[in-house]
């Protein structure tokens, strides 16, 4: 029965994944125009149902190459090359601009802008600070926030970011999770790309309809990254002891190297996160209803009968950039309450997933005594993440930064989870503490805006190397992924027509 109900969930997986929908209206001057939001629900075990722009099946992780320990004696067998795709297929009819080598957006800074709030929206609930107690002698299972309603949205669905563009309210326009990467970026491994329209002297940041960032990666800086399929990687860059380990370990369980995967491993972190974000919060509290309900929530979702939107505020942000002004759509998780003071604060979870396999050491032994030394494991391994992560927490003006240590159940279960610790962090000490500076954050959003507004109005799209650190600008043909976003349209217009019928029955 257990391995019945196991498989029935990785079909459940598999059919929510590719079976992610949305819509879309154009509205706005912009080239493909401002679209109508979609939704995504985090449901079930291990699941994750994505609908931000693209609505497309989003694979999570990106494909690496084998890298194993071996004996030290031979470095060619040990550090052997990992061949990654590119996230994006480059067109013949691309022109390069420009291209530059991660190394050298270290070398940029500007002044940190002065933020102003322009809306609110959305709700916020309260900490609940039964969290801060949890230990590994009394750890607190991850529940499934099946209700829940998580939102993906990309800068030209959200009707916000119209109602500004429209009111010519800023230069550039982006979400946290867009500006993040791109401030993050020197510390990135996997391949990822922004597509960046220039319309009518205003830049707006955006996302493919099939990107598969909104996917958390999982160990994308460790010496040992996970392997795509690791069974298939026999070969003569592995060395004899690497075989021998390989084989035994799938020998005793052939699904184990399977579970282990990037795409899988990056779809369980999300999912921990998810389910992360909302159980920490006091559900026998009312919410805090902000100035305005949550964007992306359809009728449905105002009802008590249907899943909820997740508890999470929609903090709209004009940044002073130099002589340009950039508006940001960022998120806060919660509202902790310490001494009587009201403090925003974000929320993320790290992910244990089996440590022997990882290069990391057992958070068992060591989280509760040695938690400084599991965090600096964790900056080697997630180096980009725990960046990207510290990075949206300061544009969102987050007073605090809550960061939990979730591990699964036993090494071979990626479906149950315990919380092991948390710890709260102020997001600028934190920046310093794993060396993020912010100055140099902005000096490469200011680098890449005036790189940008230096070119005639067009389509862009700014691409990171899968083998290489460099990144590269193309200048695209406008209707550059427009055939993507019309087989999107059909789709979703013959469910909608499913669905009448369905009604009419």
């Amino acid at each position: 029965m257990k391995n019945f109900n196991i498989n029935l969930m990785l079909l459940k997986i598999k059919a929510f994944i590719w079976l992610i929908r949305y819509h879309k209206k154009k509205t706005s001057g912009f080239q493909q125009g401002f679209k109508r939001s979609y939704r995504g629900r985090g449901r079930g075990r291990g699941n994750f149902n994505n609908s931000g722009r693209s609505g497309q099946t989003y694979r999570g992780g990106q494909q690496g190459g084998q890298r194993g320990r071996g004996t030290g004696r031979d470095k060619r067998d040990t550090n052997p090359k990992i061949d990654r795709q590119s996230s994006v297929k480059i067109g013949a009819d691309w022109t390069l601009i420009e291209q530059f080598d991660l190394a050298q957006l270290t070398k940029l800074s500007t002044k940190i802008p002065d933020a102003e709030d322009l809306v609110w929206a959305g709700e916020l609930a309260i900490y609940n600070d039964i969290f801060d107690r949890c230990s590994t002698k009394h750890p607190i299972p991850l529940q499934r926030m099946d209700n829940a309603e998580f939102y993906y949205v990309t800068t030209t669905d959200d009707p916000a970011m119209e109602k500004f563009a429209k009111e010519n309210a800023a230069d550039v326009y982006g979400t946290d999770a867009i500006l993040s990467l791109l401030m993050a970026s020197p510390r990135s491994v996997y391949p990822w790309d922004i597509v960046v329209q220039k319309i009518d002297g205003a830049l707006v940041f955006d996302k493919r309809d099939t990107a598969t960032f909104d996917f958390l990666t999982v160990s994308e800086t460790s010496h040992e990254p996970p392997t795509e399929a690791p069974g298939l990687y026999e070969d003569d860059r592995l060395s004899p002891e690497q075989l021998a380990v390989q084989r035994a370990a799938q020998s005793k369980d052939p699904k184990l190297m399977e579970i282990n995967s990037p795409s899988k491993l990056s779809i369980e972190a999300t999912m921990i996160n998810q389910n992360f974000s909302q159980q920490i919060l006091r559900s026998d509290l009312p919410r805090n209803k902000l100035e305005l309900p949550n964007p992306f929530a359809t009728t449905d979702n105002t009802e008590n009968s249907g899943p909820q939107p997740a508890a999470v505020a929609y903090r709209y942000r004009k940044f002073k950039l130099g002589d340009r002004t950039l508006i940001s759509r960022t998120e806060l998780h919660g509202i902790a309450e310490k001494r009587g003071e009201k403090l925003y604060m974000t929320a993320y979870a790290l992910n244990e997933w089996d440590s022997r396999l990882a290069g990391g050491i057992d958070w068992r032994q060591k989280i509760d005594s040695q938690r400084g030394a599991v965090l600096a494991t964790e900056l080697k391994n997630n180096s980009c993440k725990l960046a990207r992560w510290t990075a949206q927490s300061v544009l969102a003006g987050a007073d605090q930064m809550k960061i939990g240590y979730v591990s699964r159940v036993s090494r071979a279960n990626p479906y149950d989870h315990l919380i092991l610790a948390t710890q709260f962090y102020k997001p600028k000490e934190f920046a310093n503490q794993i060396t993020l500076n912010i100055n140099n954050m902005w000096g490469i959003m200011k680098m890449l805006i005036d790189l940008l507004f230096s070119k005639e109005d067009g389509k862009f799209v700014i691409v990171r190397d899968a083998n290489k650190p460099i990144v590269r600008i193309f200048s695209v043909p406008i209707n550059t992924f427009k055939d993507d976003d019309d087989d999107d349209s059909d789709d979703n217009q013959a469910d909608n027509d499913d669905n009448d019928s369905s009604d009419e029955d």
